[in-house]
């Protein structure tokens, strides 16, 4: 269902997404060449990748999560409106819970923060943003959405967590720059791939 969802958002945004990454890409370069700027492959991957997902964020809250109705400004009233089993529960919840993952592990790098507060602060910001936006384009504010999204981004920042404690412990030849970036090089080229085939029906879900 989530994939289903992401892979919509691709096939109707991918042309802005094209344009973005050509202009950004080409503007940072010869920033980092003007001012004589270390180029780390994986931090620009990263950075690009973040870009990108506050596209695909932008649309999915604006055209593909369809939720015109009333404001909901009591806690908790739409998390438990539907069954916690039912495929509408699912996709609410779930849903917008890991819309915000990625949001809370690309802040979290980005910060390279010890604590979660601002993460939660920042997740708080952005979701509230979203809601004000939904209601001013006559659509419908939810609490619930702001918790959720917010707890999404904890989540991001523990897995952040997690990532940064197993780095410590891996052998001090794979925290090399070369190292990590070549990885960095196989994790998008493999996710680039997947979604092709997927958007192609290469694979069925």
């Amino acid at each position: 269902m989530f994939i289903r969802i992401l892979l919509d958002a691709l096939s109707n945004i991918w042309p802005m997404i094209f344009i973005f990454t050509i202009i950004i890409v080409s503007v940072r370069i010869f920033y980092l060449i003007i001012n004589k700027q270390k180029f780390i492959l994986r931090k620009e991957l990263l950075m690009l990748c973040f870009i990108i997902y506050i596209l695909l964020l932008y649309y999915v809250v604006t055209f593909q999560d369809n939720n015109y109705g009333t404001n909901n400004w009591v806690p908790f009233r739409e998390i438990f409106r539907y069954n916690i089993t039912s495929r509408l529960f699912i996709k609410n919840v779930f849903g917008n819970i890991l819309l915000f993952v990625p949001f809370g592990l690309f802040v979290s790098y980005l910060l390279k923060n010890k604590t979660f507060i601002p993460i939660i602060i920042l997740g708080l910001i952005a979701s509230c943003g979203i809601e004000f936006a939904q209601i001013a384009i006559g659509r419908t504010g939810d609490v619930d959405d702001v918790i959720l999204n917010t707890f999404g981004a904890l989540v991001g920042y523990i897995i952040y967590c997690l990532i940064n404690a197993f780095m410590h412990k891996v052998p001090s030849f794979m925290k090399k720059d070369i190292v990590l970036d070549i990885l960095a090089v196989i994790v998008t080229a493999i996710i680039m791939y997947a979604l092709y085939r997927l958007l192609l029906g290469g694979i069925n879900l």
